[in-house]
């Protein structure tokens, strides 16, 4: 069971770190009540062995990747777990439900808390790999997904097909690279063999974070 902090989705709504009045407080406690028990929560992860080929440029399992700002995240690393995960249509079903009988302010309310729990579905996801390559003597990495930094949003396909998304949690890829369900992601978690204890997620670690009007 997923828990969230309202915070969360007050700051999606673009609120900042500021509480909103009662009456956004309540529609957002009404929406999460019918959102929670709709939610499919599903994951998929895999280590791939990573090597250094020069400059910016890596390769995972045969897929090369050119990016200084994943180079930097993965530096010191000798493998990546490569994860995907979704928390299910319910977001855009009941955002689009709320859209067309006129009730715009929910439909974003949902979009909002749905952002927001994936996040949380991808921390404890990241959590639990932590776990698992924990006990082979490898620590992760902060995730790091694309369309962060210089890493280009186009590798969603590789990474999607390299984990048969579509098959293991049904997630596909729209032309326009877009996810669908929409409230999902992919990522890549460095696997060193050295603990530096990194702690440093979110807004900390994107690129756009100081124009961003959602940054923490």
């Amino acid at each position: 069971m997923l828990t969230v902090d309202v915070q969360e989705i007050y700051r999606y709504l673009g609120y900042g770190m500021h509480e909103p009045g009662a009456e956004v407080r309540g529609a957002v406690k009404d929406c999460l009540t019918f959102l929670m028990p709709q939610l499919d929560t599903r994951e998929v992860h895999r280590a791939f062995p990573l090597v250094f080929t020069g400059g910016d440029t890596l390769e995972i399992d045969g897929l090369e990747i050119q990016s200084s700002a994943l180079a930097r995240n993965l530096s010191g690393c000798t493998e990546v777990c490569m994860m995907a995960a979704t928390i299910g249509f319910a977001p855009d079903r009941l955002a689009a439900r709320a859209a067309a009988a006129g009730k715009v302010s929910r439909s974003l309310i949902y979009l909002a808390a749905g952002t927001a729990l994936i996040e949380v579905w991808c921390d404890q996801t990241a959590g639990r790999i932590r776990e698992e390559f924990a006990r082979q003597g490898l620590y992760p990495r902060p995730r790091f997904s694309p369309g962060y930094g210089d890493f280009a949003l186009e590798y969603q396909q590789n990474l999607m097909q390299m984990l048969r998304v579509q098959k293991t949690i049904g997630v596909t890829l729209t032309e326009s690279l877009l996810m669908m369900p929409s409230k999902s992601v992919t990522a890549l978690i460095g696997l060193s063999a050295q603990d530096e204890h990194c702690t440093v997620s979110g807004c900390e670690v994107c690129a756009k974070a100081e124009s961003c009007s959602y940054r923490r």
